[in-house]
C-alpha cells in the first residue's frame, strides 16, 4: 500500500481489486457443478456415480479446485486490506479527537 495517498483513495483502490477478485472467485464457485457435469459428459456410457468418481479423481478437477480456493483466498486477503484501512481511519479519527480535547485543556 502506498501510504502517501489518502486513506480514502487507498480504500477505493483495494476495494476495486477486491470486487474483481471476489467476482472471479464467485464465478469459479458457481460454475463448479457445471464444470463437473461437462467433464462427466466425456465419460461416455459410464454410470453417473462412476463418471463422477473418475472426474473427481482427475488432475483437472484438482486444478479447478485449487484455482477456486486460491481465487477466494486472494479475495479474502484484499478484504482484510480494506478492513485494515478502515481501522486505520478509525484510529486516526480517535487520535484526532483526542488531540482536539487535549488542545482545549
Amino acid at each position: 500500500m502506498d501510504n502517501s495517498k489518502p486513506l480514502s483513495e487507498q480504500y477505493a483502490e483495494i476495494g476495486a481489486q477486491w470486487a474483481d477478485a471476489d467476482a472471479a472467485a464467485s464465478l469459479l464457485e458457481g460454475c463448479r457443478s457445471a464444470y463437473l457435469s461437462q467433464k462427466m459428459q466425456f465419460m461416455g456410457d459410464k454410470p453417473i456415480n462412476r463418471a463422477e468418481a473418475i472426474v473427481k479423481a482427475s488432475p483437472d478437477w484438482q486444478d479447478y479446485n485449487e484455482k477456486m480456493v486460491n481465487a477466494r483466498k486472494r479475495a479474502n486477503l484484499l478484504k482484510v486490506q480494506m478492513e485494515t484501512l478502515r481501522m486505520r481511519h478509525r484510529e486516526w479519527v480517535g487520535e484526532d479527537a483526542n488531540r482536539r480535547v487535549e488542545a482545549r485543556l
